[in-house]
């Protein structure tokens, strides 16, 4: 079968034809529906050299995933063959504390851990079919599209823990800035319409993607670029916002992020831009929490795909066929998109 595969560090990804899995005890052979491409994999492509993560390529790329259950390995009894499937990224040692809660994005172990989700380590879904090692990591779709569904397992679910975080501060009368309108921060407009009651001020340097913010309900738009922290201070009475939400996470958006925030409030870096930010008495505002976050909980993703199955939050999908994949990495790196791709078997 062909698949998109990263065969070494630093060069693009090629589409190989690869033998097809079978599941093994205790193991779930899923027919992928669709794998969505993810700015994080640009960074995991060019960026990472050996020695950094504790896994080497070649494996097939895909963390974002859904699709239907193909086969079942001997053991395997909660599931139905045909059944529709989402897949929990994050891959934890599931058995410490953290893991047993339904954080494996957090696990305890994860020194001792050899791949960090499937599609980071080990064989994603960019393919016709991919391996999960243990049915915990499937939680069933319901009604949803899997094509449409896969995006929400992190283009989703992550915004939606960074904003979990948050909601007490998300009040009404408050406020809370989205840097970075793409996949994340597209999502997150939407999670932040649907579960709080905060004024939104959205921040990008595309209009397009301005516009997509504001379509999905956020009652400010800000060009990013010198006159951005003084819009945002305008628009937040000169307070700062309660919440800031910075889905990039480079340099200028770090100090965004910080200028436009306010004494008690929380600023989020949700994106892996290789960004930082001089932390002291006087650089961050007083008592202001300045933190990271990474991916989400399985219970998270549960409501997740809850909110999508009411239709309170969708993604918008470009699907892609698996043999136009690297062409559309390229596209993602030069900002050429606007919602998620999705790799479709063909």
């Amino acid at each position: 079968m062909d698949a998109v595969q990263l065969t070494q560090w630093k060069h693009d990804p090629e589409v190989r034809d690869v033998p097809e899995p079978e599941p093994g005890p205790g193991q779930v052979l899923v027919r992928v529906g669709g794998a969505g491409l993810c700015h994080s994999d640009l960074h995991l492509i060019h960026d990472f050299e050996s020695g950094m993560v504790p896994f080497e390529p070649p494996f097939t790329l895909g963390h974002e995933n859904a699709g239907w259950v193909e086969a079942l390995g001997a053991g395997v009894s909660r599931l139905e063959v045909g059944q529709p499937v989402a897949v929990y990224g994050p891959t934890g040692c599931g058995q410490c504390r953290r893991c047993i809660q339904g954080l494996e994005n957090y696990c305890e172990r994860q020194g001792e851990l050899t791949s960090m989700a499937a599609g980071l380590g080990t064989d994603g879904g960019m393919a016709r079919y991919m391996l999960v090692d243990d049915p915990r990591h499937l939680l069933p779709l319901g009604d949803l599209d899997p094509v449409q569904a896969a995006p929400l397992t992190d283009a989703a679910l992550t915004p939606y823990h960074a904003i979990k975080r948050s909601l007490g501060l998300l009040v009404p009368g408050s406020s809370v800035v989205v840097i970075g309108v793409g996949g994340l921060g597209y999502m997150g407009v939407q999670l932040l319409e649907v579960l709080t009651g905060a004024t939104v001020i959205a921040v990008d340097t595309r209009r397009s993607a301005l516009d997509m913010a504001a379509s999905a309900g956020a009652e400010h738009t800000v060009t990013a670029g010198e006159s951005a922290a003084p819009e945002i201070a305008e628009l937040t009475g000169g307070k700062g916002a309660d919440v800031v939400l910075d889905f990039v996470g480079n340099e200028a958006t770090m100090q965004l992020a910080v200028a436009s925030g306010r004494s008690l409030g929380h600023i989020t870096i949700v994106g892996i831009g290789g960004g930082s930010y001089p932390f002291s008495f006087f650089t961050v505002p007083y008592e202001a929490s300045l933190a990271s976050t990474y991916w989400g909980s399985i219970s998270e993703l549960i409501e997740v795909l809850e909110l999508a199955e009411r239709g309170l939050i969708r993604a918008e999908v470009e699907r892609v066929p698996i043999a136009e994949v690297p062409a559309a990495y390229e596209r993602l790196a030069r900002g050429d998109v606007n919602g998620r791709l999705v790799a479709v078997p063909e």
